[in-house]
């Protein structure tokens, strides 16, 4: 098997719906490691879900291309796997990361070479001079060039680099002298002998981008070589040419002598987070700027004596076959809702422009706060689930979301969602609908409180009832109906049952 054929590159996939990047949260293999067909090698973070990725095929991790925390596109390269590591070392080079068989550059070569920007970004290791024994080492990917290289003009050329003159009155350059061996040396050492730092405080000059985000810059318009890149050794990401656009980067600036901490002190710079919004927060983000600005959003409250339902849920918990599954006032919270659809199905619809499309199914979401935010995985066809099966999936739901292992599928097609802002020590909220929803209910604290009952002040136990719906299909009777019948449901639920099903 032939160097080159047995090398394999797994590119990241699409991992649903479309998403078009993901951010690497953690390597499960490392360079060197043997690794079986379908064996988990990444996790990786999209803007919905955490999943780990298998491998697609059997053999040797031969190079990783993107360190944890890098966001990358679907369709990059991430990984270099050998096939058959059994056949020997590889001749030729794998694209995206150096060959593990050529030679650590060494300062000089890398002194020596000047990629102009337009060629992509130029990460240490990847740039090739003359190595020892006269071999070109090259960029990865590209062969040695018999021709001389064509390079588009600089602006505003060095007195160190000055434009180019006609090719019949330059003299030929003289072969350089052979280098004495030298130990090998970090690419990050390599870099910061080879090169000085130029006005923009970048080395030697060059703009460290990588494709896609040159892409970006051109698109929207923005100069690179004006920006101050926070990816690592000062490359430029998405998010420096995104937050460029919108006028809120600062351009390039000269190293300079530290200003006084006093002066960093009385604007609190040095007391500051930032926190990049990716993932999840993202989305979360759009989601619900998208839904609070288009849909017409009414919020209804129902304080509600919920004693019998919390009388109800220890019997249930007393009952043999019930001793080992979670029951919790959600499940009947999630009982209640699926039984008033049935009663008002309008409200398990989505606004389509010209039309109301009521669904005959409830895709039951449920509001869940994890460490990487706000998720709203949900149960599908959760109508048709008996109380036990109804109990068993909200206990998988919900740990599965704080294990971080909700896949994309499981947070798509949600037709109703419940949010239980209780846990939380709150009375209610007023929730913003997600996305093609037309209602979602926010469940409060259950408290002891004072309350009349049959005539007399007693200790109740008491809850707060939030529904949000959206009005262009909602109106206020369907919306005080269904949420007085999940009321009536939780003030007795034994007898809601029996009436209802």
């Amino acid at each position: 098997m032939s160097g080159v054929s047995r090398i394999k590159e797994f590119n990241l996939p699409d991992l649903g719906e479309g998403l078009t990047e993901g951010e690497i949260l953690a390597w499960l293999v490392k360079e060197g490691d043997t690794i079986e067909l379908n064996q988990p090698i990444v996790e990786v973070e999209t803007a919905k879900a955490a999943v780990e990725i298998p491998a697609k095929w059997a053999g040797q991790v031969r190079s990783i291309f993107h360190p944890e925390g890098s966001t990358v596109e679907v369709g990059t390269p991430i990984i270099a796997i050998d096939t058959d590591p059994g056949a020997g070392p590889v001749e030729a080079p794998t694209t995206g990361a150096p060959s593990a068989d050529l030679p650590t550059p060494s300062a000089a070569s890398l002194a020596a070479v000047e990629i102009a920007p337009e060629e992509g970004m130029v990460e240490p290791g990847l740039i090739g001079g003359v190595a020892p024994g006269g071999r070109t080492a090259v960029l990865v990917g590209y062969g040695p060039r018999n021709a001389p290289a064509k390079r588009r003009p600089r602006k505003g050329a060095s007195p160190e680099r000055p434009a180019a003159t006609p090719a019949a009155s330059v003299a030929p350059a003289p072969a350089p002298a052979p280098a004495p061996a030298a130990a090998p040396v970090t690419a990050a050492a390599a870099v910061a002998a080879a090169t000085t730092v130029n006005g923009n405080g970048r080395p030697g000059g060059l703009v460290l981008a990588k494709p896609p985000v040159r892409k970006l810059a051109k698109d929207l318009g923005v100069d690179l070589g004006s920006l101050n890149g926070s990816g690592p050794l000062g490359s430029i990401t998405r998010e420096d040419v995104q937050r460029a656009a919108s006028g809120t980067a600062t351009a390039a600036e000269p190293p300079t002598v530290a200003a006084p901490a006093t002066a960093a002190a009385a604007f609190g710079a040095d007391r500051e987070q930032r926190i990049p919004v990716k993932g999840v927060r993202r989305l979360t983000a759009e989601n619900m700027s998208r839904s609070a600005f288009t849909a017409p959003h009414v919020t209804e409250f129902l304080t509600v004596d919920v004693t019998r339902t919390m009388k109800a849920l220890d019997r249930l918990r007393s009952r043999r076959e019930w001793r080992d599954v979670r029951v919790s006032p959600l499940l009947l919270v999630a009982k209640a809702v699926l039984l008033a659809v049935r009663r008002h199905p309008m409200v398990n619809s989505t606004w389509a422009g010209d039309e109301i499309v009521v669904k005959e199914y409830v895709n039951l979401g449920i509001a869940a706060a994890t460490e990487r935010g706000l998720i709203v995985p949900n149960i599908k066809d959760a109508g048709r689930l008996t109380l036990r099966e109804l109990a068993d999936a909200l206990t998988d739901l919900v740990q599965t979301a704080k294990a971080g292992r909700t896949s994309p599928a499981d947070m798509s097609g949600g037709t109703l969602t419940i949010t239980n802002v209780g846990v939380f020590g709150v009375d209610t909220g007023t929730p913003i609908l997600p996305p093609g929803e037309s209602a979602i209910l926010a469940f409060g604290a259950v408290r002891e409180l004072p309350w009349v009952h049959k005539g007399k002040v007693r200790p109740r136990q008491v809850t707060t009832l939030g529904l949000s719906f959206d009005h262009r299909i909602i109106d206020g009777e369907l919306g005080s109906k269904f949420l007085r019948d999940i009321g009536d449901f939780l003030a007795d639920p034994e007898a809601a049952l029996l009436a209802w099903t």
